[in-house]
């Protein structure tokens, strides 16, 4: 989500970096958040500290704020008081992640809203929040913007559809690469829309001025993206490396290696690789860890540390792992790792990638779906199923194995029963204590998955889903809510036409059908249905194309109702 929320933007633009501060073990009764809270308030209020342990900002909140004798004092005597791992709650991080990183929400005892504060507060300023809000527990502002009408078509209207082109033109930064923003981050959907229009002169420009820029907030030493960078420019980087933030920059940069053939960008993606592999896989499991944290002292800024180089840095030490093992970051890291197979071939990561994947099926299987960690606090959510159904279809792609296909297909039977809405799909299952919230980003991804699964296999039901996704995206008040959202003008062209259809037709032992397929993986369309017939494992799954019976391998490029003749050269 793209919204500018002000009071976050000027914690990371104007606080200077505090001096070292003295740990200390926290004097606050924290709790972990539940769904019967507001049963057990006493008429007390509410206050929820959400918190991501790779933050910066989230470590000077607890060491500043969180160690004054007068906040600590409010806070036990007329709150009750819950902290919580944004990453281990995605049904909490989804409903406030408009707020950033710490987010502060206070409720009065029946669950109402009455202040969502973003960033770092200092401690004067947290005081006088409680002490008002105990005196006179109002909202600070009418929280609930509620939309009853969703679009009763899962296509943009024509005037839709050129706001959001106008929007997406109009946001651009021109000069410095990526969006007129305070933050300078590489918006996946921006850029992937960026790149699919690249035919066009200033498209393409624009493409290429972003991902050269966003270079500046890559780790030139261990590899891998810091989140983002403040001040309006690419030079102030905030050094956390957030698995999201890792398979976004993976997958645009192995994606544009490919449309503008360009090798520093395919370059970027393998170092983005050596980061997961050498720093963010658990080598026992093969799974993938959430973060790096930003700090190598909590509360410390490191920019002098991320000046150095490898040696200097170990003896200083490594910023601290989350070693937790979600489906959700897992998926992420697979699907981004596909695209970077499809260029370079490499039989390691494919071995990387399959290791992760099974590793999942064995471990965070939930039915048809997958839990977020080994033990779930809350969930199940639609985060980590969408992630893994995503991962599914991308290994299905990769190596034509129908099995991975039939993964994805039950990932999405498993979202349908699950977190369906009256338009869209939610977070997480409703029943909590907080009503659940619906993401952009999430239909969009659930509408382009479930739209390709369809054509992958045949079956409307997946064609539905992609069509309620997206009747929730095409609803005008949802999709001018942001400042951009590139993600739905893809969403909206993909429904409306057929991918790109690649297919092999012969026999899997056969080395001539196996050098075609993967030279069919080169190819550059992200929006493409690439298969391997071998006759020998059954009918297709999905046979809207009638191929002839041929004394060797071939393959065929089907698009617009037409297919080419047989090709028998990778060439």
């Amino acid at each position: 989500m793209k919204k500018i929320i002000f009071a976050f933007l000027l914690t990371a633009l104007f606080l200077t970096a505090l001096p070292a501060i003295a740990h200390a073990d926290s004097k606050i009764n924290w709790i972990d958040w539940s769904e019967d809270i507001f049963k057990k308030s006493e008429n007390k209020l509410v206050i929820l500290n959400l918190e991501a342990v790779w933050c910066h900002w989230c470590h000077v909140m607890a060491e500043k704020t969180y160690q004054n004798q007068a906040v600590i004092e409010l806070l036990n005597s007329k709150f009750i008081t819950a902290k919580v791992d944004q990453d281990s709650r995605p049904d909490l991080s989804n409903r406030y992640k408009d707020y950033g990183w710490p987010a502060t929400i206070i409720f009065d005892s029946t669950g109402k809203e009455l202040s969502k504060r973003a960033g770092y507060i200092e401690p004067e300023e947290m005081k006088a929040l409680l002490t008002k809000l105990i005196k006179n527990p109002i909202p600070e502002d009418e929280f609930e913007n509620k939309i009853s009408n969703f679009s009763e078509t899962a296509f943009l209207s024509p005037t839709l559809k050129q706001k959001l082109q106008e929007q997406y033109y109009s946001t651009l930064d021109y000069e410095l690469g990526g969006l007129k923003l305070a933050q300078k981050y590489l918006d996946t959907d921006t850029t992937e829309y960026s790149l699919i229009r690249s035919s066009e002169q200033k498209d393409r420009e624009m493409a290429l001025k972003t991902l050269e820029a966003n270079i500046k907030i890559q780790d030139p030493i261990w590899g891998g993206a810091y989140q983002y960078s403040t001040h309006y420019d690419w030079d102030h980087p905030h050094f956390e490396k957030i698995m999201r933030t890792q398979s976004n920059n993976l997958k645009i940069y192995s994606i544009a290696a490919k449309t503008l053939q360009n090798e520093k960008f395919l370059n970027i993606a393998k170092k983005i690789k050596d980061f997961l592999e050498n720093f963010l896989k658990d080598p026992q499991t093969g799974g993938f860890y959430v973060s790096q944290d930003a700090d190598v002292i909590k509360g410390e800024h490191s920019a002098e540390y991320f000046a150095l180089d490898d040696l200097a840095r170990r003896k200083i030490g490594i910023p601290a792992i989350d070693q937790h093992l979600y489906a959700r970051e897992n998926g992420l890291a697979i699907n981004a790792l596909s695209y970077l197979y499809e260029t370079t071939i490499d039989p390691k990561l494919l071995e990387t990638i399959t290791k992760a994947a099974q590793w999942v099926l064995t471990n965070r299987k939930l039915g048809e779906g997958f839990s977020h960690d080994a033990k779930d606090l809350a969930g199940p959510f639609l985060g980590d199923n969408l992630a893994m159904g995503q991962a599914f279809l991308s290994l299905h792609r990769i190596t034509a194995e129908r099995k991975w296909l039939l993964e994805a297909q039950n990932t999405l039977n498993f979202i349908e029963k699950s977190f369906k809405a009256n338009a869209g799909y939610y977070t997480s299952v409703s029943g909590k204590a907080l009503e659940p919230a619906r993401l952009i980003d999430e239909n969009i991804n659930l509408a382009r998955f479930a739209n390709l699964t369809f054509h992958y296999t045949g079956k409307s039901s997946y064609r539905q889903i992609a069509e309620h996704a997206m009747r929730y995206l095409a609803t005008d008040s949802v999709a001018l809510s942001t400042l951009t959202e590139a993600g739905i003008l893809i969403t909206d062209s993909e429904l409306a036409k057929d991918p790109l259809h690649l297919c092999i037709v012969g026999s899997k032992s056969d080395e001539s059908a196996k050098t075609l397929f993967l030279s069919a993986l080169k190819y550059p369309n992200v929006y493409k249905r690439l298969e391997w017939w071998d006759k020998q494992e059954g009918a297709m799954l999905n046979a809207d194309v009638q191929y002839p019976t041929l004394g060797k391998s071939a393959a065929f490029i089907c698009t617009g109702k037409r297919c080419s003749l047989p090709i028998f050269k990778p060439e």
